[in-house]
């Protein structure tokens, strides 16, 4: 007996994908604001402040965009589905000749197709859901993945933001923080590079090296700022 056949495809999801939004943004932000504060020579108290409100702004907003995205998203889904609905009923024969194109795209021959029209034109329902999927790629989107993308995004964003920020709250001075908010921050954003290629199918050295150089540029161009224009 064969052993079964086991595909490998990437399950990259769209949690996976809020979640990588939020970490991004929670990770670079925060530390990129600390670090600039810390080059303006200001008391830890102050960047400590700066950083807890920015971590709250900023997880409010990154979670209000992906609410906001996944409505868009939904709201298109349907817009779509009652156009094609209204075209079923009111051009059928430009709509046939669509699923043949389709079909033919796969090898499927229009005299192949004949079954395949006749049952679509018996359930009009089905009819639409495939044109749904297969010829503009569709499918509809949970109801309640609005309210998920917001609250995944912005817890994602807090937890990021806490990262670079924790020295700052256990250290005594603000030289000493901003070393090992650096040293910590560049590791989680290795890791979470490198996390983020591994579970999205990509290459995930290339994606490590990518998300490590895009938060590095961005906290260093801050701190450079910070000190030209104190």
């Amino acid at each position: 007996m064969k052993p079964a056949h086991l595909e490998q495809h990437s399950e990259a999801s769209a949690t996976v994908r809020d979640i990588v939004i939020g970490m991004a943004d929670g990770l670079t932000v925060p530390f990129a604001l600390a670090a600039g504060i810390t080059g303006a020579a200001v008391g830890l108290d102050v960047v400590v402040t700066a950083g807890l409100a920015e971590i709250a702004a900023g997880s409010i907003a990154m979670g209000l965009g992906g609410y906001l995205a996944a409505r868009t998203e939904r709201q298109h889904y349907f817009a779509e589905r009652a156009r094609e609905e209204h075209e079923i009923r009111v051009v059928p024969d430009s709509e046939r000749i669509e699923v043949v194109e389709i079909m033919a795209q796969y090898g499927v021959s229009a005299q192949e197709c004949a079954p395949l029209l006749a049952a679509l034109q018996r359930n009009p329902k089905s009819w639409r859901d495939f044109m749904m999927r297969f010829e503009l790629g569709l499918e509809e989107p949970n109801p309640m993945a609005a309210k998920k993308s917001a609250l995944t995004i912005g817890l994602s964003y807090i937890v990021g933001g806490l990262i670079p920020l924790s020295p700052y709250l256990l250290l005594k001075t603000p030289a000493t923080a901003l070393a090992m908010s650096a040293a910590v921050t560049l590791t989680a954003l290795v890791a979470f590079g490198y996390l983020k290629g591994h579970f999205t199918g990509t290459d995930a050295v290339k994606s490590a090296m990518q998300t490590l150089s895009i938060g590095g540029l961005a906290a260093g161009a801050a701190f450079i700022i910070a000190r030209l224009i104190t």
